[in-house]
């Protein structure tokens, strides 16, 4: 009866899904597919193809990299402002001034708007724009990074230690020097712990994004595969691993030195 009812109720999803499994058995997939395999279990490996993989996984790192310094430079004026820890207007009252509420409620919102649209999708909208290249790349993870590292240095600001801060305040400081002096002494590990993380992320994404004609070796091995060249698909998906795994060691190896 229950298995009835779940086929009842899952038949008008695969319908309108356009689920066909027996695509997979069609006479002429089956060969495309097995031409395809017979290839990949033969990496390309010519100096040629090697030095042009090496090359796009150089630019991999490198959009993944500018990308997160260009996220940083919108992070950091981003998080001095939606922090309320360093907020001068609250000082003595307790209470915030309403046209710094106010601000600080317009700069959550574009945070929000950044982190919510994935880069995945940013890069789609530059390639439209600027046109294929590690331009788009650069740009979307920029725009997605800058509204998740402003969030969470804020978070991470807001959760450490106020005393040093709060003095500086106090005593008339102003809020980049309370930021600078006050707040980064107690939290400079862990937001330095995040950035290298999402460094780390930066890479993964850059490197998927190329699939949308942002650059790098993603873009490369879209090329491949719609060639159906197994071989050439095999050669970047090992060095894509060895990437993704290398940006890991590095990112934990950081980490671990900052705790």
């Amino acid at each position: 009866m229950a298995c009835g009812l779940g086929l009842v109720l899952l038949w008008p999803m695969l319908v309108y899904s356009e689920f066909k499994p027996w695509i997979l058995f069609d006479l002429q997939s089956l060969a495309a597919a097995g031409n395809f395999l017979s290839d990949f279990l033969h990496p390309a490996h010519s100096a040629e193809f090697l030095a042009m993989v090496l090359h796009e996984t150089w630019i991999t790192v490198a959009i993944a990299t500018c990308g997160l310094f260009l996220a940083l430079l919108g992070a950091i004026p981003a998080t001095l402002l939606v922090t309320e820890r360093l907020s001068v207007s609250t000082l003595g009252t307790g209470r915030m001034r309403r046209s710094s509420a106010l601000l600080r409620q317009a700069v959550r919102w574009v945070l929000v708007l950044l982190r919510s649209v994935p880069e995945l999708v940013w890069a789609l909208l530059f390639v439209r724009v600027v046109g294929l290249g590690p331009t788009a790349g650069v740009l979307a993870i920029a725009l997605t990074y800058c509204g998740m590292l402003a969030k969470v240095y804020a978070e991470i600001l807001e959760s450490s230690d106020a005393h040093a801060s709060d003095s500086l305040l106090a005593n008339g400081s102003g809020r980049l020097a309370a930021l600078l002096y006050g707040a980064l002494p107690e939290a400079a590990a862990e937001l330095v712990s995040y950035t290298v993380y999402r460094w780390e992320c930066a890479i993964r994404g850059s490197a998927i994004m190329g699939f949308v004609g942002a650059g790098g070796l993603g873009q490369r091995m879209d090329e491949s595969t719609k060639m159906m060249a197994g071989g050439e698909v095999a050669t970047m998906l090992i060095m894509f691993v060895l990437l993704v795994a290398a940006a890991d060691l590095v990112s934990t190896l950081l980490r671990r030195r900052l705790g």
